[in-house]
């Protein structure tokens, strides 16, 4: 199973949660920090791909290209409204991108990223879930893996491998590690 911790710093430190996260064995750290000037940004995703170095863990930075280029990431995650997948995936090594919908995934698919975050799956404060069905549809129509995301606790995360997910991505599952 794919894990992939989600940062966001307003819960907590993301550089500590991210020692233990790599030291866990998670397989992608996705940087979610938007509201950070480039400078800070920079200054953060590097701190956490220096965490990751020499292990397993690819570190992603959330839709900033240049952010990844500089930084010597392995790949950017683009939001649903982000840029342009293809005008990415030559410059990166990992590339991902949100889905909210089975038409969005089969776009992603041939758009060429190399896996997908759909949800939310469950509740979560202030958005609505849309269910291990709409995941299992998801899941049964791409041939990229799809990581559940949006409510993942570890209570759940099996129900979502067995709706066809090939992992999991959150925010607060791996702040408790």
């Amino acid at each position: 199973m794919i894990r992939c911790y989600v940062t966001d710093r307003r819960q907590g430190d993301v550089v500590a949660h991210s020692i233990r996260a790599v030291a866990d064995g998670v397989d992608m750290i996705q940087v979610r920090e938007k509201d950070l000037s480039g400078a800070d940004l920079l200054d953060l995703v590097c701190r956490i791909r220096d965490v990751a170095a020499g292990t397993k863990t690819k570190v992603l930075v959330n839709g900033r290209l240049d952010i990844a280029l500089i930084a010597g990431l392995d790949g950017v995650h683009l939001p649903g409204d982000g840029i342009p997948a293809a005008q990415v995936r030559p410059h990166v090594r990992t590339l991902g991108t949100s889905c909210h919908s089975l038409d969005e995934a089969i776009q992603a698919e041939r758009d060429g990223v190399d896996y997908i975050f759909f949800g939310p799956v469950f509740e979560t404060p202030g958005k609505k879930a849309v269910g291990t069905d709409a995941l299992r549809r998801v899941a049964g129509s791409v041939k990229i893996p799809v990581l559940a995301i949006g409510g993942i606790t570890p209570e759940n995360a099996s129900a979502v491998v067995d709706a066809g997910a090939a992992g999991v991505a959150a925010i607060r599952m791996f702040q408790k590690i």
